[in-house]
């Protein structure tokens, strides 16, 4: 958010807020006084300590077509290979042994020893929100998403509904969270109102709600030190609030936090100190400290150096240090007195500072939240990567600390490409996040991974006429280009046994072509494994004749992106008319060499600027097969068609009768 905007919207949240205390909370002290005068009307009756709900008449079910005769429990659920990694506060420790945290329309409760797992549907069946745990770890809280929203308070470890709170937010909670003695909960809503309500959550009661602000709000808190002062962050923002007895009842007032001359940022994680100051983050990697609501100073390493490289939140003060955590994957300790007692005495606002202690988890690792173990004079946290893993940390920082340990790997956003083999009980997967994953799902376990230089866009398990073993996949990637992997172990047991590899599985690349010049979207394979097709979003299908080698036959423009390629199941003679491919030999060869060094000059630049060897074997070994995958110029005459459709947008449908060397289309309505 440019300085201008958060300007502009502080400007804008200070005109409706005013700035003494009680004027920046008139809007709150309506809804406040509104609330308790509900809650005195009702007069209900204290709720029951051992009142439980039953999980059975709450959660979400399966949406079935009225009249279809189909069983809701046609499907059960066996396993989930998912976490949703990019969620903020996505992880969280009910006990030492089980983590919990949410993947989909799923609560997953993970086994770490045994990688069991339990689950809890959402009863809105439109996804949860926020998760918590009670700081007893005798409750946690799934904060849901849909019309209307519920909180749901389940007891640990029955599982089962203890309370329900209602009316919070329209459409989604974007976090809670419990203050120290757990007696209360924190919500606040996303858009359209960003409410933050304070519950009293056993009696499912609402104490005091406003609007926190007009911007999207990440996090919000009790101070630890103070039960009467909370804070909340979110874009562009980070605002103080505190609670206040008057004549009329408890207040909540909100003080915005005023950049001043610091770049405005948006606020990820803080830390509340115990004389009341705030320590927060901000996206170039520094730490504010916040005195009132103004920064007091900028804290920086020596030499004007960033304290983590891109985003930074400090997450605890354990044994006189400042715990902070970076989207740089290292996790650092600060003199915590050095940084209360900060001040600068420069023009420029900042103070310079060393860490005490350094932990680098992995240079490909985005931290984003972590979890204290609850055992006494414990170490260990697990923390969350967004790139996918879960993490088990000991931050003692002694000679014998052992290293981070990465406790599960996932794939990181949508499955672009998925595909379950035909011999045996493998499923292969890919995302944009550059990786190509092999699961058991009988074993509920993945078998190996692979990384490449572009995210993975299509996948297709080949038939077992083109790969006896049942151990190629064909994947497509963002780039175009295209991958046949060959699954194999080093005791070259066939993957058809179903027996456990003695040996760690691994996929080996065994042709690599590119054949598009933007995404890869779908591929397809003839009924008999002799034709390979490609479709891309840059409006072309490709052909390609199979064998040991795969040589390409030609391409067809289509009027839109391709969606998805499907072969006739059967193949047809036809007396009908054939015209060649639209392929110029030369054209594409130029087209191609000067794609070539076009790459070839980038590649010297990057190697000069980096003073690094030339490491990248995987691109030229690309740019040779390209060179050897050029379409032929001789078009011999076709015995009987086969016939391939292909989607496209707008919503249209082509035919394309194809053999080794020719083809025709017709366009269906």
């Amino acid at each position: 958010m440019s300085e201008e905007a958060t300007a502009a919207c502080v400007g804008d949240e200070t005109e409706k807020t005013k700035t003494s205390s009680q004027e920046n909370t008139e809007a709150c002290d309506a809804d406040q006084s509104a609330t308790q005068q509900e809650a005195e009307e009702e007069s209900k009756m204290l709720l029951s300590a051992d009142m439980y709900y039953k999980y059975e008449d709450l959660h979400s079910r399966p949406t079935i077509t009225p009249d279809s005769e189909i069983p809701e429990n046609l499907l059960h659920l066996s396993h989930s290979f998912g976490y949703d990694s990019g969620r903020r506060a996505n992880l969280q420790l009910l006990d030492e042994k089980t983590l919990m945290f949410v993947a989909g329309n799923l609560l997953i409760l993970l086994d770490i020893s045994t990688r069991q797992q339990k689950y809890l549907r959402s009863c809105s069946g439109k996804g949860i929100g926020s998760i918590t745990t009670h700081p007893s770890k005798e409750y946690f809280v799934a904060a849901e998403k849909g019309n209307q929203p519920n909180i749901i308070v389940y007891e640990y470890p029955s599982l089962q509904p203890y309370r329900i709170l209602r009316g919070g937010t329209e459409k989604a909670y974007s976090f809670v969270d419990f203050n120290r003695d757990g007696s209360l909960l924190a919500s606040v809503g996303s858009a359209p109102d960003y409410m933050l309500t304070l519950w009293n959550w056993r009696q499912e009661e609402v104490m005091l709600s406003c609007k926190a602000i007009s911007q999207e709000v990440y996090r919000v808190s009790f101070s630890p030190y103070n039960p009467g002062l909370l804070t909340s962050s979110g874009s562009g923002h980070i605002k103080f609030w505190k609670m206040t007895s008057t004549f009329t009842g408890v207040k909540l007032q909100g003080l915005i936090g005023h950049f001043g001359k610091t770049a405005a940022t948006d606020i990820e994680g803080y830390v509340e100190l115990p004389d009341g100051k705030v320590v927060s983050g901000s996206d170039w990697g520094n730490l504010l400290l916040w005195d009132g609501n103004s920064i007091k100073v900028e804290i920086c390493r020596k030499e004007g150096r960033s304290c983590h490289a891109g985003m930074v939140q400090p997450f605890a003060l354990e044994d006189g240090q400042l715990m902070t955590i970076g989207s740089d994957g290292v996790v650092r300790g600060w003199d915590f007195e050095s940084i209360d007692t900060a001040d600068s005495n420069s023009d420029s606002g900042r103070f310079e500072i060393e860490p005490m202690n350094e932990m680098v988890v992995g240079h490909n690792v985005c931290l984003t939240s972590v979890v204290r173990s609850s055992l006494p004079d414990s170490f260990i946290w697990f923390a969350q990567d967004s790139s996918g893993a879960i993490w088990k940390l000991d931050l003692s920082f002694t000679y014998t600390t052992p290293d981070p340990e990465c406790l599960f790997t996932f794939h990181t956003g949508a499955i672009q490409g998925l595909d379950v083999s035909k011999k045996s009980h493998l499923m292969a997967t890919t995302t944009l996040d550059r990786s190509v994953k092999v699961f058991d799902f009988v074993a509920k376990r993945e078998l190996t991974t692979s990384r490449f230089s572009q995210g993975g866009t299509a996948l297709s398990w080949a038939p077992p006429l083109v790969n006896q073993s049942g151990g190629l996949l064909v994947t497509g990637f963002e780039d175009g280009v295209v991958r046949l992997l060959e699954l194999y172990d080093p005791q070259r047991l066939h993957v058809v046994t179903g027996r456990r590899p003695k040996g760690d599985a691994k996929l080996r690349l065994k042709q690599a072509f590119k054949p598009h010049n933007a995404p890869v979207t779908a591929v397809a394979y003839e009924r008999n494994g002799d034709i390979l097709a490609t479709g891309s979003s840059d409006c072309t299908v490709f052909f390609f004749a199979v064998g040991e080698k795969y040589n390409p036959i030609g391409f067809i423009h289509v009027p839109g992106p391709v969606q998805g390629l499907e072969w006739s199941p059967h193949s047809h003679s036809d007396n009908s008319i054939y015209r060649s491919f639209p392929v110029q030999r030369e054209e594409e060869i130029a087209r191609r060499q000067a794609a070539k060094e076009k790459k070839k000059k980038e590649r010297e630049e990057r190697l000069k600027d980096s003073k690094q060897p030339d490491g990248d074997d995987e691109e030229e070994e690309e740019e040779e097969q390209e060179e050897q995958d050029l379409p032929p110029i001789y078009i011999p005459d076709p015995p009987s068609p086969l016939y391939c459709g292909f989607y496209s947008l707008p919503g249209q449908f082509w035919l394309s009768m194809v053999h080794t060397h020719r083809h025709t289309d017709t366009y269906l309505q």
